[in-house]
């Protein structure tokens, strides 16, 4: 009985693991295509590359992980405003106009999700 209860606790513990590896992969990705696109970030009214936006956004998502269980609740608390401002961030790429970080980051979301089911 012991064994069969010890294995129920760690078979309801498996899909949170899971989640938590999805999570982790789809924000690594969010940031890894941040920082290779030629975008330019605007956070607090000054432009910043890609590589300066995406080590940003790794150094807040480091510090604030606990904020962001899953990742459009990262996208929503870390990825989307600054902190201290709370002014919103944007990114701007060649063609595209300047959009908020926000809704960028949930289409490049949605797109990696179609491409990617779980």
């Amino acid at each position: 009985m012991k064994h069969l209860i010890a294995l129920s606790f760690w078979l309801a513990l498996v899909p949170s693991i899971v989640q938590a590896d999805q999570t982790e992969a789809e924000i690594d990705y969010l940031l890894t295509t941040i920082g290779h696109s030629d975008c330019v970030f605007v956070r607090n009214g000054k432009e910043y590359d890609a590589e300066d936006a995406e080590a940003h956004l790794r150094m807040k998502y480091k510090r604030g992980k606990r904020y962001a269980p899953t990742t459009e609740k990262f996208i929503e608390r870390l990825a989307s405003q600054s902190s201290m401002s709370k002014k919103p961030y944007f990114i701007e790429c060649a063609n595209d106009g300047r959009v908020p970080s926000g809704q960028w980051l949930t289409n490049l979301l949605n797109e990696y999700r179609s491409e990617n089911p779980s």
